[in-house]
């Protein structure tokens, strides 16, 4: 069985541009939004990496680019960031880390209208670009939300969780990837798809469809 992008050259090369394209897209302006979240707490460390740029190449890790052509999911590079430099302590971590989700929403939600208002006015493959989009960046945002290590809903653990919990913390920064792995291999998308259809038509419906 064919997998990963790179079969769909020879058989849909408009999929297969469409598609990396979108990823490259989502990925580099979810890592973007990092950027951008810490910086606006006061954190300069982004900034002085270059990363506070909405160019996607910046964003891009080698070998999560290569799992794009491979796979067909990747992950750009992350942001690094130093907590103790964020106007708030407590939250500043969580903000960075949603803004990463929520940018992937925001997009998500504009390619949307865009598709419905101008569904008559757009050629066949504007709007297959932007339902690939569309989908792409609602199953980012919800994927990244999964509280485990290295995801961004991890870092809601510090919010919600009471100090004599923090070790689970701990504990997740270590085995956080290999849960992550385990859920991956034994169906975590499926198990996502219900959150990731109730959110998609919610995000329709707000922008009119």
């Amino acid at each position: 069985m064919d997998v990963g992008l790179l079969p769909l050259i020879g058989t849909d090369l408009p999929l297969f541009i469409a598609l990396v394209a979108a990823l490259i897209g989502a990925i580099g302006l979810h890592e973007y939004a990092h950027a951008l979240a810490a910086d606006l707490q006061g954190d300069r460390m982004p900034r002085a990496m270059g990363r506070l740029t909405p160019n996607p190449i910046k964003h891009l890790d080698p070998v999560g680019s290569l799992f794009i052509l491979l796979v067909g999911f990747g992950w750009g590079k992350p942001v690094e960031f130093r907590p103790q430099a964020l106007s708030s302590q407590r939250f500043g971590a969580a903000v960075v880390a949603l803004a990463g989700p929520l940018m992937n929403l925001l997009l998500a939600l504009a390619a949307a209208i865009v598709a419905i208002q101008f569904e008559q006015g757009l050629p066949g493959t504007a709007q297959r670009f932007l339902g690939v989009f569309f989908s792409i960046n609602v199953l980012l945002a919800v994927f990244n939300l999964i509280p485990l290590p290295p995801l961004d809903g991890s870092r809601l653990l510090t919010i919600f969780l009471p100090p004599k919990r923090q070790n689970i913390i701990y504990f997740l920064d270590r085995y956080g990837f290999i849960i992550l792995l385990a859920v991956l291999l034994f169906g975590g998308f499926t198990v996502l798809e219900p959150l990731i259809s109730t959110v998609s038509g919610v995000l329709i419906e707000l922008a009119g469809g």
